[in-house]
C-alpha cells in the first residue's frame, strides 16, 4: 500500500512540474507556419497557420519574431511588388491584425524591450550588391519610422540584452554593424576580413566577401557578439568595449544560424552545409561536439529560456518537408523530430506553460 501511494505521489507531482514548450517555425516555400508544441518527451505541430495574400506567388515567409510580452508575434514575407512585408499576428488567435510594406527582402528582425520598436534587416537579393538598410518599425501602428543603410545583404538582426543595440552583419560586404537604438543611427562598423573581392562592372561595384557572415548574437551578459561565418566556416568572436576581433574559431561547413543558452554554457550553430549542429562552452568557445540533425540543410536555431530545450529547423531538399530538432541540452542528442512545411526556416520560442 504504501509502495502504491509513493507511485500515484510521484505521478502527481510529475504532472504539476510538467511544461509544455511552444516554437513559431516558417516554411519558405510553403507559405505555411507552424506552431510547435513540446511536452518534453515529444514535439508535434499543434497548428499550421497560412500566411501570403498573392494567390499566384509563394511570398516566402522568412523571418519571424515573438514581442516580449508574447502577446504577438511578427513574420517577414521576403517577396512582393517589388518590396516585401511585414505581418502582425495574434499569439491568441494565430490571425493576422495588421501589415506595412518594408524593403526589399526583408528577412531576421527583433524586438528591443526597451524602445518596444522593431529592427528588421532588408535582405535585397534583388540586382547589384549595394548598401541595404535597417526597416525600424512600430508595432503598435505597423508604421515604418525609419530605414537606416548598413551594408549589402544585412542579415542576422539582434538587440543586445539591455534593449539599447541593435547589431547585424552585412553577408556580401563582411562586416557588423552597431546602431544605437535609441538615436537610430550607426554606432560602429567593423570590417571582419582583411581581404575583400571587388569585380567593377559597369555601373556599380560588386563586393564579395570571402567570410559571409550571417548571424550575430550577443552574450546574454558580457559585451561580446559572435558571428556565423557562412563563406569561411568559423565563428568569430567580438569584443564590443574593445570593438576588434578577439578569436576565430573553425566550423563544419557552412555555419548559418547561432543562439546561445541564457545560463551561458553553450553556443550553438546550424552548420547548414552538414545538417548539423555544432555545440560550443561559451565560456571559451572550445568544441564540444556535432550532433547529427534528422534531416538536411540546418538553418535556424532557437534555445528556451530555460537553457533545457534547443529547436533546430531543417530545411530538406527539394520536394522534402521540412523538420524542426529538438535537442537535449543536458544529453546533447536530437531526442523529438516533427516534420513541418517545405524548407522549413525562421523558427522564435514563444513560451513555457506549465
Amino acid at each position: 500500500m504504501k509502495k502504491i501511494l509513493i507511485f500515484i505521489f510521484s505521478v502527481y507531482t510529475n504532472s504539476l512540474i510538467s511544461q509544455d514548450y511552444y516554437i513559431y517555425v516558417a516554411a519558405e516555400s510553403e507559405d505555411e507556419v507552424s506552431l510547435i508544441k513540446f511536452n518534453g518527451t515529444e514535439a508535434y505541430e499543434k497548428e499550421k497557420i497560412l500566411v501570403g495574400i498573392m494567390k499566384t506567388e509563394i511570398e516566402g515567409p522568412h523571418g519571424i519574431t515573438v514581442d516580449p510580452n508574447g502577446e504577438y508575434w511578427y513574420l517577414s514575407l521576403a517577396h512582393g511588388n517589388p518590396y516585401g512585408s511585414l505581418v502582425k499576428y495574434s499569439t491568441e488567435s494565430n490571425r493576422p491584425i495588421s501589415k506595412t510594406k518594408l524593403g526589399l527582402f526583408p528577412a531576421s528582425m527583433q524586438i528591443s524591450p526597451v524602445t518596444g520598436l522593431l529592427y528588421c534587416v532588408n535582405f535585397n537579393l534583388h540586382g547589384d550588391m549595394k548598401p541595404s538598410s535597417v526597416s525600424v518599425v512600430d508595432p503598435d501602428t505597423m508604421t515604418e519610422i525609419k530605414k537606416i543603410t548598413t551594408g549589402s545583404m544585412p542579415h542576422g538582426s539582434r538587440i543586445s540584452p539591455n534593449g539599447l543595440f541593435q547589431y547585424s552583419v552585412a553577408m556580401m560586404s563582411g562586416e557588423l554593424f552597431e546602431i544605437d537604438a535609441l538615436s537610430l543611427k550607426v554606432n560602429r562598423v567593423l570590417k571582419l576580413e582583411s581581404k575583400i573581392h571587388r569585380e567593377d562592372s559597369h555601373e556599380s561595384i560588386m563586393m564579395h566577401s570571402t567570410v559571409k557572415p550571417t548571424w550575430v548574437i550577443h552574450h546574454p551578459s558580457k559585451h561580446f557578439v559572435y558571428i556565423a561565418c557562412n563563406g569561411s566556416d568559423e565563428i568569430i568572436k567580438v569584443d564590443l568595449k574593445k570593438w576588434e576581433i578577439t578569436q576565430r574559431v573553425k566550423t563544419g561547413k557552412g555555419p548559418y544560424n547561432l543562439e546561445v543558452s541564457q545560463d551561458e554554457k553553450y553556443l550553438l550553430a546550424s552548420i547548414k552545409g552538414e545538417g548539423k549542429t555544432g555545440v560550443w562552452k561559451l565560456k571559451d568557445l572550445s568544441f564540444v561536439k556535432n550532433i547529427e540533425n534528422s534531416g538536411s540543410v540546418s538553418h535556424g536555431v532557437a534555445i528556451s529560456p530555460d537553457s533545457k530545450y534547443a529547436f533546430v529547423s531543417l530545411e530538406g531538399v527539394g520536394g522534402e518537408p521540412g523538420i524542426v530538432d529538438v535537442i537535449s541540452l543536458k544529453t546533447l542528442k536530437v531526442i523529438s523530430s516533427v516534420k513541418v512545411g517545405k524548407q522549413a526556416g525562421g523558427i522564435a520560442f514563444w513560451k513555457i506553460e506549465m
